[in-house]
């Protein structure tokens, strides 16, 4: 085996010993924390438990009822009885199924001893764990493809452990499966598997909306790649050949519409259901306590004798967007109004790093990003690290996420729109702290009594083998010698870590 393929084994086992640390640690933090912090009573979903609970139960309880709280309600609970409530239906099917998946297979023997929604949160703590694990991997393995530089590729994945939206990777939010389907799409696309990345995308589509984004690589790459094939055919004859751009063109119309169909084919199917589950119900069978819960909060179940929604009459029927508008009163800069400055002030390091991400690539590049990386050949660019062409798409996505989450969305929330599908803003974070911090500018920098200690130690998932090779945590065994910006960035990246965990799992206020 060559030295640069045993780095990169080294790498990988790096990451899944932090990932799974990482992992670990939240689950005994958030079960900590839970039950010394009392629970606050929010105004929000919380369904009554319909079951009798189960010999386990309680262990279960005491142990993750902390993933539980704010929108994993829903999730759960759709997971338990399906979309039984109209405002059910703003959160995907993909990750709900999954759990019951779990709940009917590999939990299925402790039936007699917990009951289904004990089960579910058992799953909900199982699966996010093994599903950070592989993220983490698709996301180094997306990196060093992408970046080209294995320093860098490593230590964006060692913060994306270290995640701000660290709680929402843990609890029953659908976060951690759409980044796995994402960074892994992505890389197959990088490498041109370009069908496995649609099959990939489409997934993601079905465990969340803003899935239907991800067509942005497909179409942007596809269209770069067939520029390269008629700029070398042209080469080849001579002179420009403009057939080969026609022919390329049309290649590219086709093959889009192809990909683009593919990828929002689970958001269309799902907008099918919802129209067929509330304007065309049918006679169901709802436990009494749930249709008393519809009756006190407001909820619109499907009834048939009911009047029909207004959304149904609509000429494109989209629930989604009746639910974002009606329930949540989501809306362009509907959310500029004083009283959420706060919100504002959570959402700021995030929307920070991507503003910084965004002016030091277009700095770096100017007028590559005036030709969008199609036309301009500079031969002096740099090939590798943040600033390299590749970045480019990346860069587009993650600026049009995060215009579109300051000005449309919850703002609080940006944390997680962004940390969970787009890999920029850890090659931002370990960009600025490969400039900003000489500690781990050079290996040289690093005393020998460390080098050693890394050394004494052989790869596994033992704890004693855990920091090897393993940069962030080199720099917070060395907080105080590190510079202000590194400072800053861990900063960010530990207290939101570990604030996720104490307030969202009391059913405190978070992002």
């Amino acid at each position: 085996m060559s030295p640069s393929n045993t780095c990169i084994n080294e790498d990988v086992w790096t990451v899944v010993r932090f990932a799974t640390f990482t992992r670990l640690f939240s689950l005994f933090l958030q079960a900590v924390l839970n039950a010394v912090i009392p629970d606050h009573v929010p105004d929000a979903f919380s369904p009554p438990r319909t079951e009798t609970p189960l010999l386990l139960d309680p262990i279960i309880e005491t142990l993750f009822a902390g993933l539980c709280h704010w929108d994993a309600e829903h999730f759960l609970f759709i997971a338990e009885h399906g979309y039984l409530y109209e405002h059910n239906c703003a959160f995907f099917p993909l990750f709900p199924l999954i759990l019951r998946f779990l709940t009917a297979t590999v939990l299925w023997p402790l039936r007699g001893f917990i009951t289904l929604h004990g089960r579910l949160l058992l799953a909900v703590a199982i699966g996010n764990s093994i599903l950070f694990v592989l993220s983490a991997v698709a996301l180094y393995k997306l990196s060093r493809l992408v970046l080209q530089d294995r320093k860098l590729a490593l230590v964006s994945v060692l913060m994306y452990c270290l995640t701000p939206a660290n709680v929402f990777m843990v609890a029953g939010y659908s976060e951690t499966l759409f980044a796995t389907l994402t960074f892994a799409g992505l890389w197959l696309l990088e490498r041109r598997f370009t069908l496995g990345a649609c099959l990939l995308f489409g997934f993601a589509t079905g465990a969340r909306a803003n899935g239907v984004v991800n067509v942005g690589f497909l179409l942007y790459l596809t269209l770069q790649w067939g520029f390269a094939r008629a700029q070398a055919l042209g080469k080849g004859a001579g002179g420009i050949q403009y057939h080969h751009y026609v022919w390329e063109l049309i290649r590219f119309v086709l093959t889009g519409a192809f990909y683009a169909a593919l990828v929002a084919l689970p958001f269309c199917l799902f907008q099918f259901y919802g129209y067929q589950t509330f304007c065309h119900p049918i006679a169901t069978q709802i436990p009494p306590v749930l249709v008393n819960l519809a009756r006190d909060k407001g909820y619109r179940v499907a009834d048939a004798a009911s009047p029909t929604p207004s959304w149904c009459q609509w000429q494109i029927p989209v629930l989604y967007s009746y639910i974002q508008d009606v329930y949540w009163d989501v809306g362009f800069l509907r959310y500029f109004q004083w009283k959420q400055i706060p919100n504002f002030i959570l959402a700021l390091p995030v929307a920070t790093l991507g503003f910084i991400a965004s002016y030091m690539y277009v700095k770096a590049n100017p007028v590559f990003c005036v030709y969008l990386g199609l036309g301009d050949k500079g031969k002096d660019r740099k090939m590798h690290g943040f600033c390299n062409p590749r970045v480019f798409v990346y860069i587009v996505h993650s600026s049009v996420l995060l215009l579109f989450g300051i000005f449309c969305m919850h703002v609080q929330v940006l944390t997680r729109f962004l940390a969970s599908s787009s890999p920029v803003l850890y090659w931002i974070s370990a960009h600025l702290l490969f400039q900003y911090e000489p500690l781990i500018q050079n290996e040289k920098n690093i005393r020998p009594d460390q080098i050693k200690w890394q050394k004494d130690h052989k790869p596994g998932l033992s704890f004693a083998g855990m920091w090897r090779n393993n940069q962030v945590v080199y720099l917070l065994m060395h907080w105080k010698t590190c510079s202000i910006y590194t400072q800053c960035i861990l900063g960010y990246f530990i207290s939101y870590w570990f604030l996720g965990l104490a307030l969202h799992c009391n059913f405190l206020p978070w992002t």
